[in-house]
């Protein structure tokens, strides 16, 4: 399968350099984990995790990423 889709998102930098150093310590790379993520997702049709619920800083999370959605979808909407 030929790898020529890009997926990209918005995530605090001290989250991303600290799953980085566990990443690395795996052998792997953010862009490898995500890779593996999103081919179980398709595969499996559900998240390799159990979710729970969400605490406030996640909520907060999740509604500052659905809203930075929401604006580039507007702005793209404009172009």
């Amino acid at each position: 399968m030929v790898a020529n889709a890009l997926v990209q998102t918005r995530i605090d930098a001290t989250v991303k350099e600290e799953a980085a150093t566990v990443l690395a310590a795996m052998g792997l790379t953010v862009s490898d984990a995500v890779r593996l993520m999103l081919t179980r997702v398709a595969h499996d049709k559900a998240l390799p995790f159990e979710l729970l619920a969400p605490d406030e800083q996640t909520l907060a999370a999740v509604k500052e990423a659905r809203e930075t959605a929401s604006i580039s979808k507007g702005k793209r909407a404009l172009q």
